[in-house]
């Protein structure tokens, strides 16, 4: 972490006149070139809270001054065929986690209700393995239509891994209405990360979402060894797909994962990033995700600067932060939680 990394960001409006054009153009519409994208992910340390200034123009224009707060339910852990090598669920991990098989309808219920009474406005069910089977979407379908008859209000989310349009429809008329499918990282490199499955089933997995008439959540892992390259390539296929929600990740090393002896991403390239996908996606519901608070660490806050939306109470596999702890972060520095439903 560098030592330039500033305690709080200036409270006016951009001072660097490079990135206030950053921050006009995305409003406008205009996609930044990929040198000013790289430019953005090379911004000097000294010139860190300027950049985090700019980002907040484009959140605030978008989604003012509040944080979503997120909820996840590992609904299935573990015994997954796929050999993503950041996944502590992996067919090629050796990592210690509880597994077990898909939660019965009234746990991912109950789950659902904790998720509200921790404020959270986002509730979204992840199942390990490579996509769902008829039985699975049948048993989560289940499970939303009693969610969505108590709690009409609560955004419901599924993360299944691949999944066809015909699949995607069914979850949408039981009133889910996110699908979670991250890219991960570029088409380039995502050779090195995943071998049972491509890039392009991933991009299909969030199109055929979008042809069911559900919204989108579609982001990225930071810190996996891909180069500044890989993640401007990642920023704008996300803006291709015009996701709805952008959750990124930074690597949370698991050891046991072919990943687990990295070196986690370093705090101020984890921030220029956010930042880089606010630019090129100024409407989407950016999540600051996995890995932030070992990541950040006590410059968490900051990433609030480009991001509207923060996961609480943990991971699949691993913890997080409190929802208590991260709603003091947010009202103590000056931003608003969305309204509960609790």
């Amino acid at each position: 972490m560098p030592t330039a990394l500033p305690v709080e960001v200036p409270s006016g409006p951009p001072i660097h006149p490079l990135f206030a054009s950053f921050a006009r153009r995305s409003l406008a519409g205009e996609a930044l070139s990929r040198d000013e994208a790289r430019a953005v992910l090379h911004t000097a340390d000294e010139e860190l809270g300027a950049l985090l200034q700019a980002a907040y123009a484009v959140r605030q224009a978008q989604w003012g001054n509040r944080v979503k707060v997120c909820v996840l339910q590992n609904a299935r852990s573990g015994l997954c065929p796929e050999d993503c090598g950041y996944c502590s669920q992996s067919s090629v991990s050796t990592a210690e986690i509880e597994t077990y098989r898909l939660l019965s309808q009234e746990k991912l219920v109950a789950a659902a209700e904790r998720a509200i009474a921790e404020g959270a406005r986002r509730y979204c069910m992840v199942t390990s393995g490579r996509g769902p089977s008829e039985r699975d979407i049948e048993h989560l379908c289940a499970a939303t239509r009693t969610i969505k008859s108590e709690h009409p209000e609560l955004e419901v989310c599924v993360s299944l891994g691949i999944l066809d349009e015909a699949k995607a429809r069914r979850l949408q008329e039981a009133g889910v209405g996110w699908v979670n499918h991250n890219l991960n990282t570029s088409e380039r490199f995502h050779p090195e990360i995943c071998s049972t499955h491509d890039y392009a089933d991933r991009v299909s997995t969030i199109r055929a979402a979008k042809q069911a008439g559900l919204q989108t959540c579609c982001g990225g892992i930071i810190g996996m060894g891909e180069e500044d390259d890989d993640v401007v390539e990642l920023g704008f296929a996300l803006r291709e797909l015009e996701v709805d929600s952008l959750p990124l990740n930074f690597l949370h090393p698991i050891g046991g994962t072919p990943l687990g002896d990295r070196t986690p991403v370093e705090a101020d390239r984890a921030l220029r990033a956010l930042c880089l996908m606010r630019f090129l996606n100024p409407a989407a519901d950016i999540r600051a995700a996995g890995g932030r608070e070992r990541t950040l660490g006590e410059w968490q806050a900051l990433a609030l600067y480009p991001a509207n939306s923060i996961f609480v109470n943990g991971y699949l596999t691993t913890p997080g932060q409190a929802s208590a702890e991260a709603r003091r972060m947010v009202e103590g520095w000056g931003f608003t939680l969305e309204e509960g439903l609790a």
